[in-house]
């Protein structure tokens, strides 16, 4: 009973098996070998138009890198006071743009709202030399709190930071979740909403280790060459990185994993519902949800070896918080994700909280 986090498993054996047939032969290295033009062209395809591809080990680096090239050091980045990138990353951001400044914006659900969006920017002092000014917006798809941003609320965000001069970056660590649960292209939740470089994230959807910074204008990402070397982000062996993408993408593969975990956790999720002394704040989106139980339940579970976390409630209306005997859980769940996994927790939950029905 494995809820902790997506990433927490291994990778697809699909992908696993492309990692191992790489294994064979020579390739030239650094990003030359054939599978990344095969990627490449596979993304082009995808996202339906060129882009710009360089393929990293982790979304850290990932999101770094990508906003570095959509900031210069003093600029400001705008993002979810929950968001990853903020929270998560020990400074990634600030190091990769050399010291530009995060700040955050709170919104329900882990959502920056055009309004709060806009109240945000005009907040901001414009005395030059001494403010720094707006220089990207950054975006987590699905967010932090297992949420997805649909086509117009990307729409409208990204024209309120083109308004101001700012650029888009979107955290997709899970965005084959959100375009799973939408059921949109990846173009339209992208560059046709104003997106300008994209985290693509394998690893929590099935991937080994591999992550691509996708840029929709392929000039704007042309200096990505020298920062992924500097930032010590090239591998030399890239072609393990191009066979995992190029497994991960092909036959939508990608897709067929994260329909998986959606779906386990809307199954999660709905016998959730039904326990006494567990109540969710908002349905999932994609495959994260966040249930408030009573701490009797929480005991039980781990008790039985469920492994999964307590989470800040702050991202919800005050009416929606916990209250005393309560914790605001995370359940993830992923692509190898069973049936008997989620049955197990739930009866053992169900078990727990009869007691608490009888009161």
């Amino acid at each position: 009973m494995f809820f902790a986090s997506d990433n927490g498993l291994g990778a697809s054996d699909k992908v696993m098996q492309a990692i191992s047939a790489a294994n064979g032969g020579a390739r030239l290295g650094y990003g030359r070998d054939d599978a990344t033009r095969i990627v490449e062209k596979q993304l082009s395809d995808l996202f339906e138009r060129e882009v710009g591809v360089y393929m990293v080990i982790t979304g850290t680096a990932a999101n770094g890198l990508a906003l570095s090239t959509l900031t210069p050091p003093w600029g400001i980045v705008l993002c979810h006071d929950e968001s990853h990138v903020m929270e998560d990353e020990c400074c990634g951001p600030e190091f990769f743009t050399g010291g530009a400044k995060l700040v955050g914006i709170r919104g329900p659900g882990a959502k920056i709202t055009a309004k709060a969006l806009e109240a945000s920017i005009a907040s901001l002092g414009r005395r030059v030399p001494h403010n720094a000014p707006v220089h990207a917006l950054s975006l987590t798809q699905s967010t932090e709190l297992g949420l997805v941003y649909s086509v117009e609320e990307v729409k409208a965000l990204s024209a309120i930071a083109k308004a101001h001069g700012a650029g888009v970056h979107m955290d997709g660590a899970r965005f084959a979740n959100a375009v799973a649960s939408l059921g949109c292209s990846p173009a339209e939740i992208t560059w046709k909403a104003g997106v300008d470089v994209l985290s693509f994230g394998t690893t929590k959807g099935g991937g080994l280790a591999c992550e691509a910074i996708i840029y929709f204008d392929p000039a704007r990402g042309e200096d990505m060459v020298r920062r992924r070397m500097r930032g010590g982000h090239l591998l030399s062996k890239h072609r393990f990185l191009s066979a995992q993408m190029e497994a991960f993408l092909g036959d939508s593969h990608w897709l067929d994993l994260a329909r998986h975990a959606n779906a386990a956790a809307s199954r999660l999720a709905a016998g959730l519902a039904a326990i006494p002394g567990i109540r969710l704040p908002f349905q999932p989106q994609a495959n994260g949800l966040f249930p408030i139980m009573r701490q009797e339940i929480v005991a039980a579970l781990q008790a039985a070896g469920a492994v999964f976390y307590p989470w800040s409630d702050r991202g919800l209306a005050e009416a929606d918080r916990a209250r005393p005997g309560e914790t605001m859980m995370r359940l993830v769940t992923s692509f190898a994700t069973s049936t008997e996994d989620i049955d197990r927790f739930l009866d053992v939950a169900a078990k727990a909280a009869r007691p608490l029905a009888a009161e």
